[in-house]
């Protein structure tokens, strides 16, 4: 059963809704909303409220539930 979720682009202020896999991870997410989006995945990172997700963590391990927003936003860390 897929988790429904919305992650917006904070740089342009645009927004996706994806269906995601509990196991798929973060970086999993990230890579598909960049190609979407035509960016670089390796320049984003995705927030959660106030928190930076880590690319390993699944959508199980940060509690995605349907209907929760993420923001994607250029790595504070700079890119790959």
């Amino acid at each position: 059963m897929g988790i429904k979720i919305t992650v917006k682009n904070t740089a342009d202020g645009s927004t996706i809704k994806m269906e995601v896999d509990p196991k798929e991870t973060v970086s999993d997410i990230i890579d598909s909303a960049a190609e979407y989006w035509k960016r670089d995945a390796g320049a984003y990172v995705l927030k959660k409220g106030k928190s930076i997700l880590r690319g390993t963590d699944t959508a199980m391990e940060i509690n995605l539930m349907s209907g929760d927003t993420l923001e994607m936003i250029p790595d504070p860390e700079g890119g790959q």
